[in-house]
């Protein structure tokens, strides 16, 4: 399995991760079972996965804990992530970037994920009544501690202050400006998909002509690229693509364009859809690592295994001149 480097720290990870939110938070809740996430969790490493992706919001707490009960006995095996600076309550979600909470934080994820240093330790959204700076000094202070081998930014949303002309990346180039200042970044995650490629207009080259690596959030689009997913099939109702609009019955079949387009590539390889989003993915640039989710051990070996697939510059091309996505946020 090729080996990557994620930023200036120059740490080593697998060439495909495992996102563990849906796991045992917001996706399909009803199918959510953790003997079977635990077995995806090896499965996944067993597959040459070592990027595992967590924070303490998801549950919230119970993702972290999931993943510390997977990874006893094979911490060695993996490349541990997890963030900090949310806060989820009752039916709203607020940030906190308060030094001494960074630090509070930080302790009772070690505790929950069973282990002595968080490998790459994330902000997940700036307080925006806390200079980031601030925040980011408290996470500094914690690499330096030993409990923290190095620090990423998540990006902002796609709408934060985001005026007439300005580019979706533009906030979070500005926090990353800031940040650097303070202590090096070593990764952004930042969605990237075939049918959200906004990252490589700006934030891609930024981050490579820094040394910075990028985990890319939701490759297969929330599950759609992944083909399996069939127009107005409808969504529980916690499971946020049921409010999200290329969700909608209307523009999921109006998406089918995409999804055909990955298809007949993979029929080409003897691939999956999903395996074509990734190794896609993988082509933005060696310092970029898709972070796909999977509640299942099926999945979370497909992915794995899209790492060896090769896209021809056909197929770029292809996907390239595939129709953009409809129904965005924007």
């Amino acid at each position: 399995m090729e080996r990557r480097t994620i930023g200036a720290a120059a740490l080593a990870v697998g060439a495909v991760g495992l996102g563990c939110m849906p796991m045992n938070w917001a996706y399909s809740t009803s199918q959510q079972r953790g003997d079977r996430s635990v077995r995806t969790v090896h499965a996944a490493l067993d597959a040459g996965v070592q990027l595992l992706d967590t924070a303490d919001m998801y549950g919230p707490f119970t993702n972290e804990l999931l993943v510390g009960r997977a990874l006893k006995g094979r911490r060695s095996e993996a490349f541990l992530s997890t963030k900090c600076g949310l806060l989820v309550g009752d039916q709203h979600i607020v940030a906190n970037g308060r030094p001494g909470y960074v630090r509070r934080a930080c302790d009772a994820s070690l505790r929950r994920l069973q282990t002595d240093v968080i490998d790459l330790y994330q902000l997940h959204r700036a307080d925006p009544e806390v200079p980031v700076e601030e925040t980011w000094g408290a996470m500094a202070d914690l690499v330096t501690a030993g409990k923290v081998r190095a620090l990423g930014l998540c990006a902002v949303g796609a709408r934060a202050g985001r005026g007439p002309g300005a580019r979706m990346h533009d906030g979070t180039i500005r926090q990353l400006e800031r940040v650097q200042q303070v202590f090096p970044v070593s990764a952004v995650q930042a969605e990237l998909s075939v049918w959200s490629p906004q990252a490589l207009e700006d934030l891609l080259p930024w981050c490579a002509a820094r040394g910075v690596g990028v985990l890319a959030a939701m490759p297969l689009g929330n599950g759609y690229l992944t083909g399996t997913l069939k127009p107005g099939q409808g969504f529980e109702p916690d499971d946020p693509r049921a409010r999200h609009p290329r969700f909608t019955a209307e523009m999921m079949a109006a998406n089918q364009p995409v999804v055909a387009g990955l298809r007949r590539i993979a029929e080409r390889h003897g691939a999956t859809p999903a395996q074509v989003a990734l190794a896609w993915v993988l082509r933005q640039g060696r310092h970029v690592v898709p972070v796909p989710g999977a509640k299942r051990e099926r999945w979370a070996v497909e992915n794995a295994e899209a790492a060896r697939l090769t896209l021809t510059e056909g197929d770029l091309a292809e996907i390239a001149g595939l129709p953009p996505a409809r129904g965005s946020w924007d």
